[in-house]
């Protein structure tokens, strides 16, 4: 199946000088469809991926809790309502149902399928809130 690709915005959550003062890595959805989100990162142990939170339109999720640990961090994400993905270059394991998968490697060898990821650089920061937006519609500026 051929999917479509679709517009991303990153940003900072710990520049609103309004907000509680929270350590989290956070995936809103600012899409009319509803969205499934893969996670990877870097542990102590070495890669994870992690999936699937299942986001309604307008929502946002936690995805880590607590200060962020690595710079790095790559998602890969499904429209349910209208099919396509936000999708990047780094290639990591992923199944159909929910998953802890440890290595990126021989994905299809042990099992798994295997999905392209899209980085989030988040400069360091020990907060951090990813946006995924519609590619047909343009983002509103936040205050």
């Amino acid at each position: 199946m051929r999917r479509g690709s679709a517009a991303l915005l990153i940003g900072a959550a710990g520049l609103l000088a309004a907000a509680p003062a929270r350590a989290d890595l956070r995936l809103c959805n600012l899409t009319p469809s509803k969205v499934g989100i893969a996670l990877g990162y870097r542990d102590p142990q070495g890669w994870v991926t992690e999936g699937w939170w299942d986001l309604s339109p307008k929502a946002c999720e936690t995805l880590l809790r607590g200060a962020l640990a690595a710079r790095f961090y790559y998602v890969f994400a499904v429209d349910y309502t209208r099919g396509g993905e936000w999708s990047g270059r780094s290639m990591m394991c992923t199944r159909d149902a929910e998953f802890t998968i440890r290595g990126v490697e021989d994905c299809l060898a042990r099992g798994y399928d295997r999905n392209g990821f899209f980085e989030v650089d988040t400069g360091e920061q020990k907060s951090w809130t990813i946006q995924l937006t519609d590619p047909n519609q343009p983002v509103a500026p936040q205050p």
